[in-house]
Order: C-alpha cells, then sequence, then structure tokens
C-alpha cells in the first residue's frame, strides 16, 4: 500500500511541476515574472537543499533532482504549497 502512495505523491508532484512550467509560455511569448519567480525560487531551494521528495521519504538517484523539483514547486508560493500539502495530507490520511 505504502508504494502505491508514493506512487500517487509522485503523480500529483509531476502535474504540479508541469503546470508550473507551462505558465512560462502564454500566447506565443515568454512570461519574464514567471521566469524570474522560477529562477528565484531554484536557487533558494538549491542554496537552502531543500527537497520535498526526501521529506516524503522518496529517495532519488540524480542529484538534485528532488531540489529543482522543490524550487518549481516553491515558485507557484504559498497558497499554492498549502493547497499541495493539503492534498497530499489527504492522501496519507486515507490510507
Amino acid at each position: 500500500m505504502e508504494n502505491f502512495i508514493i506512487l500517487i505523491l509522485i503523480s500529483l508532484l509531476a502535474e504540479s511541476v508541469w503546470e508550473t512550467l507551462k505558465m512560462i509560455w502564454q500566447n506565443g511569448k515568454l512570461v519574464i515574472d514567471r521566469v524570474g519567480a522560477l529562477v528565484v525560487s531554484v536557487l533558494i531551494a538549491i542554496g537552502t537543499n531543500l527537497d520535498i521528495l526526501s521529506l516524503l521519504g522518496v529517495k532519488t538517484f540524480i542529484p538534485y533532482l528532488g531540489v529543482i523539483l522543490t524550487g518549481i514547486l516553491i515558485s507557484r508560493g504559498s497558497n499554492f504549497i498549502h493547497d499541495l500539502l493539503v492534498r497530499v495530507g489527504n492522501i496519507k490520511i486515507s490510507e
């Protein structure tokens, strides 16, 4: 059951990262505000070694994968992260 929950969590994270990355290109143009937020957030995540995958207990074989994904996610802001944590919490509670 634990592996199934990890699969769901990784799927949720992958969708969230992809939706975030899609926001940097809108109406055929690069959205500088989104790119700036993305760069700053990834730098902060790298500088602090903040890794959402390790916080969830998921081991990775690519160094900094979790840190970069975390930076992409935090570029969306605190409301997004809060909503994401609520969704993750709901998955863990229902096991």
